[in-house]
């Protein structure tokens, strides 16, 4: 069955866009009662503030995350959920106002409150205590993206909700640790606009520096008059997983020319059409790479010989419908979803145990299954879904001749 989700894991995100609460709580006057509450010593600290602050502290890339219980033994099909565990600024100590970023605000409690959310890095501080019992109901502790990435329900709102918010925090959080100078003169570059900004410290610079943006085409190559899909494995995959190629964008290429180009690098396959699908912010890959955008796209192959960069992939192979739907079992990724959720539980209550993502894909009856795809946090499963599911996607007009 194909997986359908509202939007992408990391996308729509509740305190971005129209739905959010921008016009009502600015940055600069967040910032402004942030320092107050940060300093119990001003004067501005003593008078009541106008929003609420919310603070989500990381710790080496992972969020400060909290998990329930797991549920009671008359639902084992169920998953522990987890949370994000904001904490509020008397909890987070010690650190500049300059160290938090500015996430965004939403209304709360009926939209009668408005509520001001950011992010810091509290790695310099290893042994400072944060969060515990004291913070909500739960435990808590600083959890991997990707791990949560897994244990999120993509059938629940609210809880990719959360996963967006913990991924657009990540990345700017990678984004000021890589970008500490300016790449004009070298000069300091300092936080701007509650951190969403930055700009260079040197009086006769003032570079402005904006987030870094890294673009990637991911794209499903299919060779229609064989039915066929070309997946790929790398040498840093767990056993059996499959995928889509991608690679990143050069400078002075378009969108259409980086999938023909990686496509020939990869695979010595030659792609004529290629067609849009969706995009998806990626911010779990490297540290050095904090703010991926995947832009995945169909490739239509012209040729169908598989000649292997083996620098770039281990392997890669034609796929047939009939073994990708195979590979594309709901039951599996529920399953790896369950497992993670109660990993993410246990690493809240102190023990890291659990199986391994390579451990969880197995069919009911307790055998490996043969290959799989990634599951629908990815938009390569959205990519090779919809093809395997959905048939061959209609071609503009303006394609038919490449």
């Amino acid at each position: 069955m194909a997986i359908h989700l509202r939007a992408h894991a990391f996308a729509a995100n509740p305190l971005r866009g129209v739905s959010a609460a921008t016009t009502a709580v600015s940055p600069s006057a967040a910032a402004e009662v942030l320092r107050s509450l940060l300093d119990p010593s001003s004067a501005a600290a003593a008078n009541p503030q106008p929003y609420l602050s919310k603070i989500l502290p990381f710790r080496r890339g992972r969020p400060l995350a909290r998990s329930t219980d797991p549920p009671p033994a008359s639902a084992p099909a169920a998953a522990p959920a987890w949370c994000l565990a904001w904490l509020p600024p008397s909890r987070v100590p010690g650190l500049a106002p300059d160290a938090f970023v500015f996430l965004g605000a939403h209304v709360e409690g009926g939209g009668k409150e408005a509520a001001a959310y950011w992010a810091v890095d509290v790695s310099e501080g290893e042994g400072a205590t944060v969060g515990g019992p004291a913070d909500g109901d739960g435990p808590s502790a600083f959890v991997d993206l990707r791990t949560l990435m897994v244990a999120t329900d993509w059938s629940d709102k609210h809880a990719m909700g959360e996963l967006a918010i913990a991924g657009h925090a990540r990345a700017l959080l990678e984004w000021h640790s890589t970008a500490k100078f300016c790449g004009a003169c070298g000069a300091k570059a300092v936080p701007t606009e509650a951190g969403r900004r930055k700009q260079c410290s040197n009086e006769s610079c003032k570079k402005r520096i904006y987030p870094r943006i890294d673009p990637v085409v991911i794209m499903l190559v299919i060779d229609k008059e064989n039915d066929r899909a070309l997946l790929s494995r790398q040498s840093r995959f767990v056993p059996r997983m499959w995928s889509c190629l991608a690679g990143f964008i050069e400078p002075g290429e378009s969108l259409e020319e980086a999938v023909r180009r990686e496509t020939w690098e990869e695979t010595g396959i030659e792609v004529g059409q290629v067609v849009y699908h969706s995009s998806q912010p990626w911010p779990v890959g490297p540290n050095t790479m904090p703010c991926q955008l995947m832009m995945g796209f169909f490739a239509y192959a012209k040729t169908l010989e598989i000649k292997v960069d083996k620098q770039e992939l281990e392997d890669a192979q034609w796929h047939s419908r009939e073994d990708i739907k195979k590979a594309l079992t709901f039951a599996e990724y529920e399953k790896a979803q369950r497992t993670n959720a109660a990993k993410v539980n246990q690493i809240c209550k102190g023990a890291e145990k659990g199986q391994s993502l390579s451990g969880d894909f197995k069919v009911e009856s307790g055998e490996p299954a043969p290959m799989f795809v990634p599951g629908p946090f990815a938009i390569a499963h959205h990519l090779i879904s919809a093809w395997a599911f959905e048939g061959v996607p209609k071609l503009p007009s303006s394609f038919s001749n490449l």
